[in-house]
């Protein structure tokens, strides 16, 4: 492997670690070395891989395994110490854990660890830390964060400006520059295409890593403890005015998320139902989504046409058993009601993403809605931001797929003023 000078940094670095880093650095990749490597050598020691979420912690879990069973494969236990999804023994002694932290980190409270390894640190939430850095107290042991920046009010974002740690800036250019010309061009071109598509702010967070002024949290964790307080184990479908929202998966490995709420007296929502989906082709996806308005029925379901919805969304107007209850909501605008004969601009209904999350934090700050108490809405939420860039506000998170469902999922509150209905021409 060849790497970059801030990766043979971080393999040189003893003691505590920030790493910021913008995306596709190949942050996580040089940590599975380091991780992989510190348990190989060292004897009788715990290390504990952690995220926010489970998807989030096993991805970096499940690079480390393939490096140790790639280049010691030898040194993994086997029979009834084999690896699980949470745990990977060696023969001498060492084990790597693996757990998400939630809300609280109440769930990996208890264990007496080495070195601790946290992914996305930036999206740890603050009451987790005082749960799980005492866990190196009596060992002396290091901690290793990384992360893309996510504002400036968090552990992350101290620890990087903290003495005690050896902080680490990854440098996009510079890694750009020792890439090999064909994955630095695409590189380079993806990198161009998201310039015109994000705000400058929001750039310069993503894709050079920076600590950026400017941003807020555009759904408070006051606001996420008020909704997210329904426990999925005891959630039932309802009788009637049930709603589905959709997010489709874009390329890259994003998530395909399906959220079912239920509309109360036309005054308030209650969210019955989450899906998330391992990555499936356009067809599956939309077969999906028709067998479970056969489940439950619902009155309408709304989703996005542009991108690679458009291919779920074609194969559902096809479809006999919800040709009339999609509704496309793209982000960008609004089809026409099909009762409008007229093609002109100014018989076409504009609707952008914006109005949907702002309608969505306007029924959370009037205590309209009621939410599923699960991790991956939680960070969903949390990861949204708001900036106003010359003037125009902008809404965006990295992970973003549950917010994106929900915030259609609850436009059926607006039903009766859109007059929704599809064009089939």
């Amino acid at each position: 492997m060849k790497l970059d000078a801030w990766q043979e940094q971080v393999l040189k670095t003893n003691g505590h670690i920030c790493i910021c880093s913008p995306r596709q650095m190949g942050k996580s990749t040089i940590i599975s070395k380091d991780a992989g490597d510190y348990a190989l050598r060292n004897r009788n020691k715990s290390i504990m891989v952690i995220a926010s979420t489970e998807r989030q912690a096993f991805l970096l879990f499940e690079k480390i395994l393939s490096y140790i069973y790639l280049e010691h494969k030898s040194m993994i236990m086997t029979g009834v110490d084999k690896p699980t999804k949470k745990r990977l023994k060696l023969k001498n002694g060492s084990v790597i854990h693996c757990l998400p932290t939630g809300d609280t980190g109440y769930g990996i409270r208890g264990y007496t660890i080495d070195r601790l390894y946290a992914d996305e640190a930036a999206f740890i939430k603050e009451d987790v830390w005082s749960a799980v850095v005492p866990m190196l107290a009596t060992t002396g042991g290091e901690i290793v964060l990384l992360s893309t920046p996510f504002g400036t009010e968090n552990y992350f974002y101290r620890c990087f400006h903290d003495d005690n740690f050896t902080s680490i800036h990854v440098n996009a250019e510079e890694v750009l520059e020792g890439r090999p010309e064909i994955q630095r061009e695409n590189m380079l071109e993806h990198r161009e295409e998201q310039k015109t598509r994000m705000t400058k702010l929001q750039f310069q967070q993503e894709y050079e890593g920076l600590f950026v002024g400017g941003l807020q949290r555009f759904i408070s964790d006051e606001e996420i403890e008020e909704i997210c307080v329904l426990d999925p184990k005891q959630a039932i479908i309802p009788q009637s005015n049930k709603f589905l929202g959709v997010d489709i998966a874009r390329e890259g490995g994003d998530e395909t998320v399906l959220i079912s709420v239920e509309r109360r007296n036309k005054k308030s929502i209650k969210m019955f139902d989450i899906l998330i989906p391992k990555p499936q082709k356009i067809p599956e996806t939309a077969r999906l989504i028709s067998h479970k308005d056969k489940q439950i029925n619902y009155k309408k379901i709304y989703m996005d046409d542009g991108g690679l919805g458009v291919g779920v969304y074609d194969l559902l107007l096809e479809d006999r058993q919800t040709k009339r209850k999609i509704v496309a909501l793209n982000n960008a605008r609004r089809v026409i009601d099909k009762e409008n004969k007229e093609s002109d601009k100014d018989r076409k209904k504009q609707l952008y993403g914006i109005d949907m999350s702002i309608h969505l934090k306007t029924l959370i700050e009037q205590g309209k809605i009621k939410l599923l108490d699960t991790p991956e809405l939680r960070q969903s939420l949390r990861s949204m931001i708001m900036e106003y860039e010359n003037g125009v506000l902008r809404i965006h998170g990295t992970y973003s797929h549950c917010f994106e469902a929900l915030k259609r999922a609850v436009w059926c509150m607006k039903d009766k003023s859109l007059n929704i209905c599809i064009s089939f021409s």
